[in-house]
């Protein structure tokens, strides 16, 4: 795709699939600023985080579901609707932006590990395209997102004009309610889900199961996604795909690994030994 009066342009995807209310909202606010292509799943994708199509053939087809916009549905992933994009549409020349969302529901602290919202944006930003996630805390169908609008320009409009750090991306998080009081750039809490699965049986008798939980946050912090939603901000949090924890690479360094075969040494001993006037790993 090749720009058109010097327009940025711009990737739509979500996980709620192609006709979900909050990909319509987020088309209105990317049509002000720039050429917008839309790839999205031909159905609900929730919660499969960085899932990627193996072993069988993706669908990939044109629809006119808005007038003035370029839309395909896919039969895959969130993942696989922006590789298809780069490879296909874009052929490899990327967009200035990919924007992913409104998506039913919050994408905060742990639950960016199983977003397929998130994992688009982080493909995204895996191909070096500047990329942000964007979710509503409120999973109706009927959803209001129209507070959210002026947010996701701005947001957006900072990042085409400023770029993003090497290998970032944004995740930004909107309560509901149109009584927002601003923008905060904030940190993931440290909250996870409390686990349940609720079994009954089907009419044979055999057991089948149904994933519940409550979200549990332990984290007390006023830096955090989930204190500025519940304290009425929209949050952003910066989100790195390098998944390396550096601060443990020292720790591990000290230890000794007995192997067999092999003369006993820490890691840093041996590092040492193979190249001492290498780069540190810590």
């Amino acid at each position: 795709m090749k720009k058109q009066n010097s327009k940025p342009n711009i990737l739509v995807v979500n996980d709620d699939g192609i006709t979900a209310p909050g990909i319509k909202n987020l088309i209105d606010v990317m049509m002000e600023i720039g050429n917008v292509v839309v790839v999205a799943p031909d159905g609900p994708q929730s919660g499969m985080g960085h899932a990627i199509t193996i072993g069988k053939p993706l669908r990939f087809d044109r629809v006119d579901l808005y007038p003035g916009v370029e839309m395909y549905k896919c039969s895959g992933t969130p993942v696989d609707c922006v590789k298809l994009a780069v490879n296909k549409i874009f052929k490899g020349q990327k967009p200035d932006l990919c924007v992913s969302g409104i998506n039913h529901g919050l994408n905060n602290s742990i639950n960016v590990i199983y977003s397929g919202t998130m994992s688009a944006a982080v493909e995204g930003a895996i191909e070096g395209i500047p990329s942000i996630g964007f979710s509503l805390d409120d999973f109706s169908q009927q959803a209001d997102f129209s507070h959210c609008k002026k947010f996701i320009k701005t947001i957006s409009m900072q990042v085409l004009e400023h770029g993003l750090p090497p290998a970032t991306l944004l995740n930004v998080n909107f309560p509901n309610g149109d009584d927002l009081r601003g923008i905060k750039i904030c940190r993931q809490a440290n909250a996870k889900w409390a686990e349940e699965f609720d079994e009954r049986k089907d009419p044979y008798e055999r057991p089948y199961y149904w994933l519940t939980g409550v979200f549990q946050n332990n984290d007390k912090g006023e830096d955090t996604d989930v204190w500025a939603l519940e304290h009425g901000y929209v949050s952003v949090v910066p989100v790195q795909f390098d998944l390396t924890a550096h601060h443990a690479i020292p720790v591990l360094n000290s230890w000794t690994f007995d192997v067999p075969g092999l003369p006993s040494a820490t890691t840093e001993e041996i590092r040492r030994t193979a190249a001492p006037d290498g780069p540190s790993l810590g």
